[in-house]
């Protein structure tokens, strides 16, 4: 192809995004795509070659809502040999190579502050910089000065207590004339003060192996230039000297060397300054026992992301204490300790943010102290502003997406100065900046600048506003208002006199009057010449003009058109002044305001309120401006809005409120008490909080409660997020019965059961490491070997867990530890038909003890995974004692909640007071009743019940239990079953298509699968369908979908239009999520059979059906009388043969009826509020409509096909709406579209009324074999007087004068 052109000029062009606009190249030229230049596809290379047809370019690669189109970044000159085109100016390449940063300057030395700009630009850019927000005057200043590369240079830096003029936020401005201005990120200098020793070191003793700290604390900018001094000599430090955060020295496991003079100086500062001198002694370490206590104690400190931190904790007792750390509840590794016991953490991040706590214990007593590192992530983009050309009066985006903890905060910069939001600047989603109906003096750079307490970043991006090249169109010609509502106007308008091109684009300007700035709306296509502007204002003036584009740019302007949108009338507005305010903790008290325009007299208001940890909302009707709401849960977040109704129907809703009712004293207690004897004087009390339902407010402690045999209590409490307490300080072979209790700021909640649990008569010995594991058992699998053993039989050494180690050929392969009180262990993810060597080893803090030894040869592949030993022995049970434990009896599984059950038992070898007074503990096991997932999973516990949590909804579990007590083991209880709760689903429908149903193109059918966590049996869907993927949920159009059908046709579409669909699933507990919206777009033209139909069809001018309960529906062209009495003999043929074929589906169900084929719909009609109006899809039945005062509707087009009043989205259920349990018959729609006015008290858009139509027989025997019903006698004998009340108004239709 490239050689049928070589003569002609060819041009490459590097193309970036730019929101949803054409592209088009000059006339002559051809554009492809070339290659791809970056692997983020956002710049492609285009070659442009010249032809002699005008070709409009879009991509069609879709990764938005509109797709992406690309815009010219960078192009070559665009003349040809016969004329020259203008040239699009290309983006000026501007950023900064060096930003400042946050600095520490020495009063009176030198300081530098770095910037450094680049550009293409022929002019080098002109630095300035800002102190503080404000621009520098540094014209006659000899002390600062701004270097050549934009440096601000300080000769020496001014700092006293009452001047500091240096110190401060600095930020430079690059700038180049013509073109614009960027700002760097902003940096802190600080200066540091004159030393000042706040604790200097004192003389003190240290006793040899034991630790001492010498204090040297300064101001908190000094740290960093503090040093040790030993005997006036500089002191190395070590993993044994080490110096803390505040400047102070720790020698910890302290030697006769240590003894000397110490000193601690600060330098490098201008003058250093030496603290007083302290002499250390060493002395013998005594055995008399002194008590345990911390020398340094970690305090909490906040930190950013890649640092490093140390948090220091010294103690200091006899015996010499043992200093562990943990993170939580999770103990951490010794190789974060230094020596002395402080913990280093380097190379921070996110998850290494929590409670630390550092443990003192040396075997008589336990100690402990806390601190909570913070974790700061400084901004990051996820998302930079990108370059973008425009047209004047286009609508953009500059679209910037950070990330950081805390959450940054976003502003934005246009050359240089802060951009103030108003009507034309506006920041939407927190973070974008929008730019409404440009205007030329808009060009320039925009920079996004972002900031935490973490540090700040920017980034610019540049705005060309382009001109037009060439001969343009002229004004469009005839722009008419063909369609005017009260909140969109339809404009058409007649192709330009001198288009100057083939195929034109239009771009619709407009503005409120009085107001000067200008919005955009661009048609869809090429040569499209309506459009309909929508979300406008009710009862106001808005100016309009049309402009037409080609290949040279934007043409001639239209003569203004005025239009006045209508007024909004009849139903009120909102309530204003809504306020709400908690009185209790289960009550809310609400007050408003009658609405401003209530168009009549206010009849009565609805409440609509929304627990917001469910999402269901509900209402209530209210008389008066005020109302308490009672019954309500606490400390939880409800919403609230009001409705005001007048006699046309509900009015616009108010904006939400929140109110969260006030918290109270819990109403349960902490879940799953466990207590474990630690050694002889200490025990460890875990739990879990109440279940949130019963926490009624933060937690903010908990109360222990502790007694000594059956003496008065005592009690002691921690910390909210602190789960755990070791008791210590405890008598030895006692007997303590604890229990726990939570708290709020209202007071504590009720406690626990009692447990009880006695010491240890002597502690274990750990002095040595443990004896062998006296068995040791293995069962090899196909590609897992069972592992079980028992522990070792002299049980006065203290066992901490046990090492198994494993390899083919070689135990030393893999080694994993698994905890003291486990027997056995599946090995998991081997070879098959492999031999494995297995070694068991016990260990303690001295090390690990002697191995035993095993081997095992793995199953084949063509084993079978599961026998029946698997079945009745999964999973493995160690062999028991001669005189095993009797297993647990009476096992009970109490559902508590969708994911929650609690396991009780009894232990018939306990006394009859069911007190666990020993060190037994028992094993819950647990696995679903699903066959691909029979996975079991265990806990252990000292307690007679657990509540077992996350847990799938809607699942059957068996439960069963054993008793483990030293080495004698039971078997496992009997089973027990429950199936936890269904709740609402928790994934969305999947695999949605939209197909288009042949030879009908305004029908299409959409299909789709269950969602994969249904949570329970899925009783309906509902189907939203909009032309604008953006607008708010209660703006789409809604379909119902009732029982688990996986398929829905929908009717009546618009041709050649875009529509948009999402599914929601729904069980017997609520809604699920929406699924991701799905684009469909309709054909252009409808099958001649079917335009044949189309004007073959009957329109009415009013038709009144139900009785007085009717409704008048208007048509949208008037027919006269006479031609509607010649078509009445054929209509009354074709709905009695309607009812003939209803007789006869009738007949065919009751034949065939089934328990599982049925859907009956039952209701009292005078529990039904009237609605505007109701179309349901399902069974195509109109319903009773209130009668409109106004007897002329605006008549309205849209592609919407839209009730007045949909179900409410996401939040109101099939079954609980009463209008959709009532029965409706098969019939067959025809459209007549209207408009309205609200949709539950929101804003309403225009609505269809679908009106009963005589179908053509295939078409209406497939409908009713659709429909998934059926009915009982008296049913059909109702939908038969139904049909004869149509046939009646119909007849008093065409006799009416």
């Amino acid at each position: 192809m490239l050689e049928s052109v070589k003569s002609k000029r060819i041009h490459w062009y590097d193309l970036t995004v730019l929101n949803c606009d054409w592209f088009l190249p000059p006339a002559t030229y051809r554009c492809f795509i070339l290659k791809r230049l970056d692997f983020q596809n956002k710049i492609l290379r285009v070659t442009c070659i010249e032809i002699s047809a005008l070709f409009t370019f879009q991509l069609t690669r879709s990764v938005n809502s509109c797709g992406v189109v690309w815009w010219i970044k960078n192009g070559g000159d665009l003349a040809t040999s016969q004329k020259k085109h203008q040239s699009v100016q290309p983006f000026s390449p501007f950023w900064f190579t060096v930003e400042p940063q946050d600095t520490l300057a020495i009063r009176g030395n030198s300081a530098f502050l770095n910037c450094s700009a680049h550009s293409d630009a022929a002019t080098p850019a002109h630095i300035e910089w800002k102190k503080d927000g404000t621009f520098m005057s540094l014209v006659s200043d000899e002390r600062r000065k701004i270097l050549p590369d934009g440096t601000l240079f300080f000769s020496h830096v001014v700092h006293s207590k009452h001047n500091k003029p240096d110190e401060g936020t600095y930020q430079c401005v690059a700038t180049i004339e013509n073109l614009g201005s960027i700002s760097s990120r902003t940096a802190r200098l600080s200066v540091a003060g004159m030393p000042r020793f706040a604790n200097q070191p004192l003389p003190a003793t240290a006793r040899l192996g034991d630790s001492q700290v010498m204090a040297c604390e300064v101001n908190s900018d000094l740290v960093a230039f503090i040093r040790w001094e030993k005997d006036r000599q500089p002191l190395e430090l070590s993993t044994r000297l080490i110096q803390l955060p505040s400047g102070a020295l720790v020698i910890s496991n302290a030697s006769e060397t240590d003894a000397g003079t110490y000193r601690c100086l600060v330098e490098n500062v201008g003058s250093s300054k030496l603290s007083d001198e302290a002499e250390l002694q060493t002395v013998p370490g005594n055995l008399r026992e002194h008590q345990l206590e911390f020398l340094v104690q970690p305090v909490s400190v906040t930190k950013t992301t890649d640092a490093s931190v140390l948090l220091p904790c010294v103690a200091t007792g006899y015996p010499a204490p043992r200093i562990s750390w943990m993170f939580g509840d999770k103990l951490l590794e010794e190789r974060y300790v230094l020596g002395g016991g402080s913990l280093q953490i380097s190379n921070l991040t996110e998850a290494d943010a929590g409670l630390y706590t550092c443990v003192a214990d040396n075997s008589n007593t336990t100690i402990e102290a806390q601190a909570q590192l913070t974790v700061q992530v400084s901004p990051q983009f996820v998302k930079r502003p990108a370059n973008i050309y425009a047209h004047e009066s286009m609508d953009i985006i500059f679209e910037c997406d950070v990330s950081g903890s805390p959450a940054p905060t976003v502003k934005w910069v246009k050359n240089g100065d802060a951009v103030i939001p108003s009507d034309y600047f506006k920041i939407i989603e927190d973070h974008n900046l929008q730019i409404l109906g440009l205007v030329k003096s808009d060009e320039g750079f925009y920079q996004c600048l972002a900031e935490n307490d973490a540090g700040n970043i920017q980034s610019s991006a540049q705005l060309i506003i382009l001109d037009p090249a060439g001969p343009t169109s002229s004004a469009p010609r005839d722009v008419v208002a063909s369609l005017v509502s009260t909140r969109f106007i339809k404009l058409t308008w007649r192709q330009p006199a001198e288009p100057h091109g083939d195929e034109l684009t239009y771009s619709i300007f407009y503005s409120q009057e009085g107001t000067s700035r200008e919005r955009v709306v661009n048609t869809s296509r090429p040569g499209e010449m309506q459009v309909t502007i929508q979300n406008l204002m009710p009862d106001t003036k808005y100016r309009f003009r049309v402009v037409a584009h080609n290949s040279n740019g934007q043409g001639e302007s239209s003569a203004a058109l005025k239009v006045a949108t209508q007024a909004e009338v009849q139903v009120p507005g909102p309530a204003p002044n809504l306020q709400g305010v908690s009185n209790t903790p289960t009550s809310v008290s609400l007050s408003w305001d009658k609405p401003l325009t209530g168009n009549g007299e206010i009849l009565s208001y609805k409440l609509y309120y929304t627990d917001k940890s469910v999402g269901k909302e509900q209402d209530i009707d209210v008389d008066g401006q005020s109302y308490s709401m009672a019954g309500l849960k606490k400390n939880t977040e409800y919403s609230f809005r009001v409705v005001a109704n007048n006699r046309h129907g509900p009015g616009v809703s108010t904006e939400d409120v929140v109110v969260r009712t006030l918290s109270d004293v819990p109403s349960a207690p902490p879940q799953n008490l466990t207590i474990e004897v630690h050694n002889s004087k200490s025990i460890m009390l875990r739990w879990q909080p109440p279940p949130l339902s019963g926490q009624n407010g933060k937690i903010t402690g908990y109360k222990i409660r502790y007694r000594k045999g059956s003496r008065r209590s005592e009690s002691e409490t921690t910390e909210g997020t602190q789960l755990y307490k070791l008791m210590d300080g405890l008598e030895h072979g006692t007997e303590y019965s604890f229990r726990v209790s939570a708290m709020t700021v209202n007071g504590t909640g009720p406690a626990t059961e009692w447990m009880t649990a006695e010491t240890f008569e002597s502690d274990l010995d750990e002095s040595r490491v443990p004896d062998q594991p006296s068995s040791l058992h293995v069962r090899p699998l196909v590609n897992s070997i069972v592992v079980s053993w028992t522990p070792p039989e002299n049980q006065d050494i203290m066992v901490r867990g046990y090492a198994i180690g494993y390899g083919i050929g070689s135990p030393h392969a893999q080694t994993i530890k698994v905890d003291y009180k486990q027997r056995y262990f599946t090995i998991e993810n081997l070879d098959p038909s492999s031999h494995y060597v297995i070694t068991l080893k016990a260990f303690n803090n001295v090390g690990e003890g002697i191995p035993v030894y095993e081997s095992a040869v793995t199953r084949a592949q063509s084993d079978p995974d599961v026998d029946l030993y698997d079945l009745l022995h999964a999973p493995y049970t160690p062999v028991p004692d001669p005189l095993p434990m009797m297993p647990p009896v009476g096992v009970q599984a109490s559902v508590l909640s969708h994911d929650t059950i609690k396991v009780t038992w009894a232990d018939n070898s306990l006394p009859k007071s069911q007190k666990v007074t020993d060190n037994r503990y028992y094993t819950v096991r647990w696995k679903t009743n699903i066959p691909a997932n029979t996975k079991v999973k265990m806990v252990n516990t000292t307690n007679l019940s657990y509540t077992v949590p996350d847990l799938k909804p809607n699942t059957l579990y068996e439960f069963s239990v054993m008793v483990t007590k030293g080495r004698r083991v039971s078997t496992w209880s009997m089973t027990a079953q429950g199936t936890t709760f269904e709740t609402t689903p928790s994934s969305a429908p999947k695999d949605v298509t939209v197909v288009s149903k042949e030879n009908k193109p305004r029908t299409i059918i959409v299909n789709w699968q269950p969602p994969s966590e249904a949570n329970g049996k899925i009783t309906g869907y509902i189907i939203y369908y909009s032309t604008d993927v953006n607008a708010v949920v209660h703006d789409w159009v809604i379909e119902p979908v009732v029982g688990n059908r996986l398929t829905h046709q929908i009717q009546e579409l618009t041709l050649d239009t875009t529509y948009y669909f999402k599914i929601q699933a729904r069980n017997s507990k609520g809604m699920g999520p929406m699924s991701e919206p799905v684009q469909f777009r309709t054909p252009k033209t409808e099958s001649s059979d079917k335009m044949a139909n189309d004007q073959g069809k009957l329109a009415l001018h009013t038709l009144s059906l139900g009785g007085s309960g009717g409704f008048p529906v208007h048509a949208a062209h008037h027919i006269p009388p006479e031609k509607v009495r010649r078509t009445v003999p054929l209509l009354h043929c074709m709905l009695s043969f309607c009812l003939f074929l209803c007789v006869l589906s009738d007949r065919k169900r009751a034949a065939s009826k089934s328990s599982n084929g049925s859907h009956k719909y039952k209701g009292n009609s005078k529990d039904l509020k009237p609605p505007d109006l109701w179309i349901h899809h399902e069974r195509l039945e109109l319903k009773p409509m209130d009668k409109s005062p106004d007897p002329n509707p605006v008549m309205t087009e849209t592609p919407i096909p839209r009730t007045s009043q949909d179900i409410t989205p996401a939040d109101s259920g099939l079954e609980s709406n009463p209008h959709l349990q009532q029965r409706r018959p098969p019939t067959h729609p025809h459209v007549v579209k209207t408009a309205s006015i609200g949709t539950l008290g929101r804003t309403r858009t225009p609505m269809v009324v679908t009106v009963p139509n005589a179908p053509d027989v295939p078409e209406t025997s497939k409908m009713l074999e659709d429909v998934d019903s059926s009915y009982e006698p008296d049913e059909l004998t109702e939908e038969m007087a139904h049909l004869e009340g149509l046939m009646k108004d119909l007849n008093a239709i065409t006799t009416a004068p």
